[in-house]
Order: structure tokens, then C-alpha cells, then sequence
């Protein structure tokens, strides 16, 4: 069995690696979406929504830091060039045509709920495979989304 300069064996690299690409595929496409809805958002509470927005977007910014960070460490090649998070996003595209601020947070909320989904999977496939430190941004990843979804929801209270 091969063990990289991080001490992993190499199923445990190579099932990181392949997690953490495809998680950066989805978050670099919602951070994208949520950049779509700061630029469109109009409606009550404008300036709080569309604030909220770029602040929900930095997080989403320095976890795709993060794990493609992380990817490097393993060894392996970051992927996030716009056709390869086209073609590897599992997220439903973001409708271009959005206006209402409530109808912005429920898309991007619903895209949140998937993508933590996603990294919830991603936690128990890294520490499955013996890579804990994977696992750990992953869980870091989940927290700060779970906090993102109840800001965002709260708005439609």
C-alpha cells in the first residue's frame, strides 16, 4: 500500500481527494448561484437580504479555499474551472429569472439543504476511508451551513 507525505494510506488519499473535488464542484456552483441572487434580490428588507448574501458568499469563498487547499495536500490535482463544475455539480442550475427576495432565499436554501447533504456523506466516506482531518473541514463546512440555512430561512418567517 502506497502512504503519502501526509501518512495516509493511499485508499484514504485517493477517496478524499475524490470527495473533496466533487464538494468543491457544488460549492464553487453555489457560491455561484448565491452571487446570482446578491446581484438580482429586490424586494422588503433589500439591503439586509442582498448584504446577507455576500456575507453567506465569503464563507462559501473560504471553504472552496479550504478544500481545494486540502486536495493539494493529498497529493492530488483541484479542480473548479467553470466547465468542470459545470459538468460535476450534482446541485440543480440556478434559475436566471428571480427577482423576489423570498423566492432568491428559498432556491438558494434548497441548495443549501442538498450541498450539506453532500458533506454530511463526505464526512462519513473521509472517516470511513481513515482520513479524520478530511472529515473535520467537512464537519467545519456543515456547521457553518447549517448556521447559512437558518439566517437565510429566517428571512421567510
Amino acid at each position: 500500500m502506497a502512504v503519502n507525505i501526509s501518512g495516509l494510506k493511499d485508499n484514504a488519499r485517493k477517496t478524499a481527494v475524490a470527495e473533496l473535488n466533487a464538494r468543491l464542484a457544488d460549492a464553487i456552483a453555489l457560491a455561484l448561484a448565491i452571487k446570482q441572487a446578491h446581484w438580482n434580490v429586490k424586494g422588503p428588507n433589500f439591503i439586509a437580504v442582498h448584504e446577507l448574501f455576500d456575507q453567506v458568499r465569503t464563507r462559501f469563498d473560504d471553504h472552496v479555499d479550504t478544500m481545494a487547499e486540502r486536495v493539494q495536500q493529498l497529493d492530488g490535482t483541484a479542480v473548479g474551472t467553470a466547465e468542470e463544475v459545470a459538468k460535476g455539480s450534482t446541485l440543480k442550475p440556478y434559475p436566471t429569472n428571480l427577482t423576489k427576495s423570498a423566492d432568491h432565499i428559498r432556491e438558494i436554501c434548497a441548495r443549501i439543504r442538498d450541498h450539506g447533504a453532500n458533506i454530511r456523506a463526505a464526512i462519513d466516506a473521509t472517516d470511513e476511508a481513515g482520513d479524520a482531518d478530511t472529515a473535520d473541514i467537512f464537519t467545519a463546512i456543515s456547521r457553518d451551513l447549517d448556521k447559512d440555512l437558518w439566517f437565510l430561512e429566517s428571512h421567510l418567517e
